[in-house]
């Protein structure tokens, strides 16, 4: 099964599961992760229901392609890491 993680920046807001889930796609395996803890997908998403800017997600060490339809494949041994994209200096 593809395992979801979400790093402590995102913590400090909400509780963040750790999620392990049979879906094919991204969206699938987050809406898990929502399922487990609803206030998680307003940290995550926007109103359109597409990434947040300051959001990003690494499956197997890559960064996720779809940002709107979050339609990247999850393989059965995935590893997704949703984390805070910082910036500055």
């Amino acid at each position: 099964m593809a395992q979801l993680f979400f790093t402590q920046q995102l913590a400090r807001f909400t509780a963040v599961p750790e999620v392990s889930t049979d879906a094919g796609r991204l969206r699938e395996g987050l809406d898990s992760a929502f399922a487990l803890n609803p206030r998680l997908r307003g940290y995550v998403l926007d109103d359109q229901g597409a990434l947040r800017p300051n959001v990003v997600i690494f499956i197997d060490g890559r960064r996720c392609l779809d940002t709107r339809r979050l339609d990247d494949p999850l393989q059965p041994d995935s590893k997704v890491y949703v984390l805070q994209a910082l910036s500055g200096g």
